[in-house]
């Protein structure tokens, strides 16, 4: 036997020795798991809708596991930061992410630099509430419906603005998809985030705003803002008599969506637990109860079924982006 072949042979037993050391490794990480702190991070400021719904749904998670899953806010371009930071951390489990239609949807499709696939880098854990947008407008502006407002828009067209938490947020995208959908032609006109846009919306500075369900629904029910749709395809169940505006232009649909991701290469069984923890704390009473006094409607769902629902968004977004010739930097 020639040097050659003993040097291959070689090779091939110590690779082998080493992947059976590897699969070793991540099975006793994956019995043990979890045996110390979780950390989410919930790419957003503190106090916004994915920050309550991450910081509920830890502390369940937390009491499940018998380990504490603490969230850190990683705020900053979009989401993009803290996405960024899950994509590259060690894929064990003890680093996850709260994503979002904007991290794993929006701005994948939106930025010319993208720091992370939102497919290839992440394994999927699962789907955890829905939250609807809500179609509003200022009392002054003398419509009562979607219909009447797109009646308005197509004869005045150009004349009306609607804004936006800022440049390629699901909001912005909302209002996109609406212009396509029903025909007409708004204005985009974004903020440095909903609270500005508010602010002048309810000043009439500006007339029209998509923003989410949670944010305006106090301004809704005491008449200072007036909702025309629901973004969902259902009603949502604090405002049954407000329409979906799926119910004036067919197949309309948008929202926000909070889902659980660990990084990519993350064991099977790691993220089976994450998964099963994640699922029986959203069927908790309180949880339950948290989520709906924020508009919030629970699914909970496979981590296949998460895949499936982010290669959805995308395929849903794309054209819609394209069309409105949406790039940022």
């Amino acid at each position: 036997m020639t040097i050659t072949r003993l040097t291959r042979r070689a090779a091939l037993v110590l690779a082998g020795t080493a992947l059976s050391a590897l699969s070793f490794g991540q099975q006793a990480t994956a019995q043990t798991f979890p045996d110390r702190t979780i950390t989410l991070v919930v790419p957003f400021a503190a106090g916004g809708s994915t920050d309550v719904v991450g910081r509920v749904v830890a502390q369940k998670m937390g009491d499940i596991l018998g380990q504490q899953v603490v969230v850190e806010n990683v705020a900053g371009a979009g989401g993009n930061l803290g996405a960024d930071r899950v994509a590259r951390a060690d894929p064990d489990g003890y680093t996850i992410l709260m994503g979002t239609v904007a991290t794993h949807a929006l701005n994948p499709l939106i930025l010319k630099q993208k720091p992370y696939d939102p497919e290839k880098d992440f394994s999927p854990v699962s789907l955890l509430v829905v939250v609807p947008n809500v179609l509003v407008v200022n009392p002054k502006l003398e419509v009562n419906s979607v219909a009447e407002l797109i009646e308005l828009l197509k004869k005045e067209p150009d004349k009306y603005s609607y804004a936006s938490s800022g440049n390629g947020t699901p909001l912005h995208l909302s209002g996109e998809l609406f212009n396509s959908m029903a025909g007409v032609k708004m204005q985009h006109v974004p903020y440095k985030g909903a609270g500005p846009a508010l602010n002048d919306l309810l000043g009439n500075q500006i007339s029209i705003m998509f923003d989410n369900l949670p944010s305006s629904s106090s301004h809704i029910k005491g008449g200072t803002l007036k909702a025309l749709g629901i973004t969902t395809k259902e009603r949502a169940p604090s405002f049954p008599d407000v329409p979906t505006v799926a119910e004036t232009v067919p197949g309309y649909e948008t929202y926000t969506w909070n889902a659980l991701f660990a990084p990519a290469g993350t064991p099977p069984e790691v993220v089976a637990k994450l998964n099963e923890a994640a699922n029986t704390a959203l069927k908790d009473p309180a949880v339950a109860g948290r989520m709906k006094d924020f508009s919030a409607t629970i699914v909970g769902s496979t981590p296949e079924e998460l895949g499936k629902h982010v290669t959805a968004e995308l395929a849903k977004w794309s054209p819609v982006v394209k069309a409105a010739n949406i790039q940022m930097d």
